[in-house]
Order: C-alpha cells, then sequence, then structure tokens
C-alpha cells in the first residue's frame, strides 16, 4: 500500500543542506519564510476573493523551517505571529492553530518518522486540536456560524475525518514541494 511505504529521501537530504548552512543564512532564511508566511496568510484578508485560495499556502514556509529544526520553526512560527499582529491581526486566531501548526508538523514529521501513514495520522491529530481549541475553549467559530462551540461527537468525528482528508493533501503536496525544491539545492 502506499501509505505504509517509506518516504523519499528529500526531506532528509534539504534538512543536510539547510543545516550546513553557516548560522547568519539560516536566521536569514528563516526571517524570509516567516515574511512570506505573514504575506500569504494576510492574502485572504487583503485579496478576498482570490486570496481565500492563496492563504492556505503559508503552510508550506514554516514546513520549510521545519526540516531544518523545530526550534527553527518555532521561530519562524512565532515572528509569523508578531508579523500578523502588524499586518492583518484578523488571522491571529486561524493561524497559530491552523495554517501554522499543521506547518510546524509536517515539517517535524517529515523529518522525523518514517511512513506516510505515520505523518498523516499525527498532522491530523495535530489539526484536530488545533480547530478545537478555537473552536471549543475560546468559542471562536472556525468553521463557520453552522458549527456549534458545544462538544459534540458527531462534530469531533467530522473535524478529525476533515483534518485527516487535509492533512493527507498536504502530505503529499509537501513531498512534491520538496521533490522541486531539492534539484535547486
Amino acid at each position: 500500500m502506499h501509505y505504509t511505504k517509506t518516504l523519499p529521501s528529500h526531506p532528509h537530504y534539504i534538512h543536510r543542506i539547510l543545516n550546513r548552512w553557516h548560522p547568519t543564512k539560516k536566521l536569514l532564511f528563516l526571517a524570509l519564510m516567516a515574511a512570506l508566511t505573514a504575506i500569504l496568510q494576510s492574502a485572504g484578508g487583503l485579496l478576498p476573493p482570490i486570496g481565500f485560495a492563496i492563504s492556505p499556502f503559508a503552510t508550506v514556509p514554516i514546513m520549510i523551517a521545519g526540516l531544518l529544526s523545530l526550534r527553527s520553526a518555532v521561530f519562524a512560527y512565532t515572528v509569523t505571529i508578531l508579523l500578523l499582529v502588524i499586518m492583518q491581526p484578523s488571522e491571529l486566531i486561524v493561524f497559530p492553530f491552523t495554517t501554522g501548526l499543521l506547518g510546524l508538523g509536517l515539517g517535524w514529521t517529515l523529518r522525523k518518522l518514517n511512513k506516510r501513514l505515520e505523518v498523516i495520522l499525527t498532522n491530523g491529530l495535530l489539526l484536530t486540536i488545533g480547530i478545537c481549541i478555537p473552536l471549543y475553549t475560546l468559542g471562536f467559530p472556525v468553521l463557520g456560524p453552522t458549527v456549534s462551540s458545544t462538544i459534540n461527537p458527531l462534530t469531533l468525528l467530522l473535524i478529525f475525518t476533515f483534518s485527516l482528508l487535509y492533512s493527507l493533501i498536504w502530505t503529499e503536496l509537501s513531498l512534491f514541494i520538496l521533490r522541486k525544491i531539492k534539484p535547486i539545492l
């Protein structure tokens, strides 16, 4: 089965290349990834119709920063949040709990885990938790006004199913992007 096979070597190769860089170059790279993430995440508010299709791609720079190290990804994630405070404060609930969290998880799991299924399940669970925190703890309607902020097992199951599907798509898309980046490095 496709999902039980070992992951390709792209994430590990890119990790090795990025780790050879001088610390100053790494810091500049992380700042660039954070700025790119903030711009992509802000697209939904700045360019409403087309921006909503662009903003999910804010996951990619955080994922690439995560290939360097988890600490680097957390740095880029934090800098992105600080940039969003200035650029687009309305994205401060969405990014930290969904797009950014998925980028952190993907970067770390693509480097540390060996099978696609492990990556998909881990990130699906992480995204489910990320959606449930603002929805149930903060009462923020992340999924729109139709989803109640009271805990319902059916809603949790639907959120988990959606998260798994979204994680599957992003795992495959991330591997595709890394395969395209590998020859450039």
